[in-house]
């Protein structure tokens, strides 16, 4: 690069970013990292839904159970991984492979070999996909950045994963009915040997040395995830966060079930249903900009915690009735939309937000803990749930609002209670520092 050019580089960076001329490569690099990954998994992510499609909901429910299990095995995996080998091995191995699965996958696609085994395969492979690269260059940025660091220059970093939340979509609505849907698994590989050598590139470059209390992006391990089940056994408020993303899954995960069955039903021709759904993923995307731009913090300030955390299930009893006076398809994908959109821009951070009262290491544990086994779980158990109300008692749609509105209420109740224990620990918190205060002064 031109000095001349580093230098206007460096001119615009220093408008959005706080970032040294030493940083800049680095974070340029950083952020076409994250915006690689997201793009190719947000071009992979309408294949993998219009094959959940494929499969229907009554499938889709077993699908799930056992993403669940892959997941309790893949994630201590990435972790004793990530722990045991160099770095420099890593991350080419993982992305490598994943490279040649996207390559084998084109291949049955493109020979005909479109079975329910195959997208049975791909749906849980996109899964663990997601988890490795994205774990994966969180783990990258943790090697490449010091804590300091990363308070400055994570938000531009995460930028780059925000456009390419947006691109990915605009690519596969583009491309689905042009070049066919397993033509595009072709391009997700191509962002992902970006991503690869992007990652190359950083570990070129090495963070400074830091003191081992500096917080990283750690994996999880066996070990952090049963401490962490210890953990929100023992706190009656990790317990209720937990209840909390548990009930949150139950209920969202319904919505999805009844998106396969309406969107399956209404698109017959299997690309314009990949070119619908990437269309809903970039709705999304936008959505949730603007929500984040102009509305989460004021959101947050005004009204609290509570309040953005219960926008969630509110949106999900709204989505009850509406579908239960009209289970149409631009019903569901109104709801599939907001619900999604507020999820990201509201309610996540303001989950977030609950760890925050949280030592170092019960954070770290507990986080792993309701991010994986819960969050999964309540993946794996909404279709058990549901099954359970139609098949065993013969409700029907109506019958299955009516019954689990209650329980939506039981959820958007529990988002005040949190606030409430949150403001409990903050002040205890205050209380004690404090104290300490004044018994140092004497």
């Amino acid at each position: 690069m031109s000095p001349s050019l580093f230098s206007r580089l460096e001119t615009a960076l220093a408008r959005v970013v706080t970032a040294e001329r030493k940083e800049i490569p680095a974070l340029v690099a950083s952020f076409f990292y994250f915006f690689a990954v997201l793009t190719a998994y947000y071009i992979i992510r309408p294949v993998r839904d219009e094959m959940g499609l494929m499969l229907g909901a009554n499938k889709l429910k077993d699908v799930f159970i056992i993403v669940f299990i892959i997941m309790l095995l893949a994630i201590p995996l990435f972790g004793w991984i990530v722990s045991t080998f160099e770095r420099r091995r890593v991350v080419p191995t993982i992305y490598g492979f994943f490279i040649l699965n996207l390559l084998g996958y084109w291949l049955f696609l493109r020979s005909g070999a479109q079975t329910p085994l195959i997208a049975n395969s791909f749906f849980v492979w996109a899964a663990v996909f997601n988890l490795f690269v994205i774990s994966l260059f969180w783990s990258v940025m943790s090697s490449t950045w010091t804590s300091d660091q990363a308070k400055r220059l994570y938000g531009f970093i995460s930028a780059g994963g925000t456009i390419g939340a947006l691109t990915g979509p605009a690519i596969a609505q583009a491309l689905a009915t042009t070049i066919g849907r397993s033509n595009m698994l072709l391009v997700a590989a191509t962002f992902l040997i970006l991503a690869l050598a992007i990652a190359l590139y950083l570990q070129t470059y090495i963070a400074p040395s830091e003191p081992a209390t500096a917080q990283k992006h750690e994996p999880a391990t066996i070990r952090s995830i049963f401490a962490g089940a210890l953990r929100v056994w023992e706190s009656p408020y990790l317990f209720r966060v937990a209840l909390w993303v548990f009930l949150a899954n139950v209920i969202s995960t319904f919505f999805y079930f009844e998106q396969a069955n309406i969107v399956g039903a209404a698109i017959e021709n299997r690309d314009l249903r990949v070119q619908f759904l990437a269309r809903m993923d970039f709705a999304v995307s936008i959505l949730t900009i603007i929500i984040q731009v102009f509305l989460t913090a004021r959101i947050m300030d005004k009204f609290g915690l509570g309040f953005s955390a219960a926008t969630l299930p509110f949106a999900a009893i709204i989505g009850f009735i509406a579908l239960a006076i009209s289970p149409t398809l631009w019903v569901i994908v109104a709801i599939i939309v907001i619900e999604r959109a507020v999820t990201f821009s509201l309610a996540s951070p303001a989950a977030k937000v609950l760890y925050t009262t949280l030592a170092p290491d019960d954070k770290y544990k507990a986080q792993n803990f309701i991010d994986t086994v819960v969050y999964r779980g309540g993946d794996a158990l909404s279709g058990t749930y549901f099954d359970i109300l139609m098949k065993k008692f013969g409700l029907g749609f109506a019958g299955v609002a009516v019954v689990t509105i209650p329980l939506a209420g039981v959820w958007l109740g529990l988002s005040f209670v949190l606030e409430r224990m949150f403001k409990e620990r903050q002040a205890k918190e205050l209380q004690s520092h404090t104290q300490a205060a004044k018994t140092s002064e004497h």
